[in-house]
């Protein structure tokens, strides 16, 4: 089968990363008689030195007449070091998000026992852990109106939610726990929040169309200590955006590492699949940056958008060799570690001896 895929390697380790991702793709086309076809394209601080814009409308074209979008990560010091800079590479990813309807972020979390030794915590604590982190992406205070007073003494973000952001991101938890363990925890902070309490009430209604699905409700506080003294207890996690972007970074210490961590971008057009990882720039260029997350991100993308499940599960299995095998980046293994392109080659060859 043919399949378009638009490609955005975007900044620091962006480029290396996404690479590796490519070689592993195109050892699935080999073996199991797919064609991909890449367009690159730019977005984030790279297209701002190019074009002076952080998403070009060639991009979001192309993305939106591919069949799914493989993208690397954003963000460069020069940007983030000053907050007077009016246009960032974070600004190409919101509106992408917003310009093809991207409401849903999934964000897997899943135990690697060969890996327990790097998580801070115990591994009597995280050993188990399974659960699947569903983040709305597309509402909240990460755009709703902004602001600062004249004087520069103040500032201010309104974080707003309609009934049908919440309705639409809810059924992709319940239908996503139905095909799990059927188990669903909102989180939010509702003593405290308006928008907090529309969830609530909201999901609660939405729930009782799913009566085999538990529902579970728990303040972000909470969620946050439970993630460390129980992870086991999650199945399906519902939130809202900023809650959901802090809680997915502290759940990746469950895996040792927050390069392991694949993730998708969905909504009612095209798909982005990306590591949760930032662009690392002090990597950059070095041959040291951790390729999982990404190469996991492509094995979600022809699992989700594709539908092709031997061939992911065929690259899940290539990467579980390579960790069993000590095939790992400096930032998961000290003595012997490997670069960035002997992983990718490594679970490349792995792909195609199955």
């Amino acid at each position: 089968m043919k399949f378009k895929i638009a490609v955005i390697k975007g900044d620091g380790i962006g480029p290396e990363i996404v690479d590796q991702s490519i070689k592993v793709l195109n050892a699935i086309a080999t073996k199991f008689k797919h064609e991909f076809v890449y367009t690159e394209v730019l977005m984030g601080a790279c297209a701002i030195d190019a074009t002076g814009v952080p998403l070009p409308d060639e991009t979001l074209e192309v993305c939106k007449n591919s069949d799914a979008i493989l993208f690397g990560a954003i963000g460069h010091p020069k940007y983030d070091n000053d907050p007077n800079a009016k246009v960032r590479p974070e600004q190409g990813l919101l509106k992408i998000r917003k310009e093809l309807g991207l409401f849903a972020n999934i964000r897997p979390v899943e135990y690697f026992p060969a890996l327990a030794h790097l998580s801070p915590l115990k591994s009597s604590v995280i050993e188990g852990s399974d659960f699947v982190v569903i983040r709305e992406l597309t509402g909240g205070i990460y755009f709703g109106e902004k602001g600062k007073s004249a004087d520069g003494e103040t500032a201010f973000d309104n974080c707003t939610y309609s009934k049908h952001e919440i309705v639409r991101i809810t059924k992709v938890a319940f239908d996503l726990a139905m095909k799990r363990r059927k188990h669903v925890t909102l989180v939010d902070k509702a003593n405290v929040l308006e928008t907090s309490r529309l969830w609530r009430e909201v999901v609660k209604e939405f729930a009782a169309g799913y009566p085999e699905v538990t529902l579970e409700m728990m303040f972000v506080d909470n969620a946050a200590m439970q993630l460390i003294q129980n992870p086991r207890r999650f199945d399906v996690v519902l939130t809202e955006n900023m809650f959901g972007d802090i809680l997915t970074d502290e759940a990746s210490v469950i895996t040792g590492s927050i390069g392991l961590l694949p993730s998708a971008s969905t909504g009612n057009k095209v798909g982005l699949y990306e590591p949760i990882h930032g662009s690392y720039p002090q990597a950059a260029g070095k041959n040291i940056a951790n390729p999982i997350g990404t190469i996991l991100s492509a094995a979600l993308m022809i699992e989700s958008a594709f539908n092709l499940n031997e061939e992911a599960k065929a690259i899940r299995t290539a990467v579980a060799a390579a960790i069993s095998a000590n095939c790992l980046t400096e930032d998961l293994i000290k003595e012997g570690a490997k670069s960035t392109t002997e992983v990718g080659d490594f679970i490349t060859q792995k792909v195609l001896e199955a």
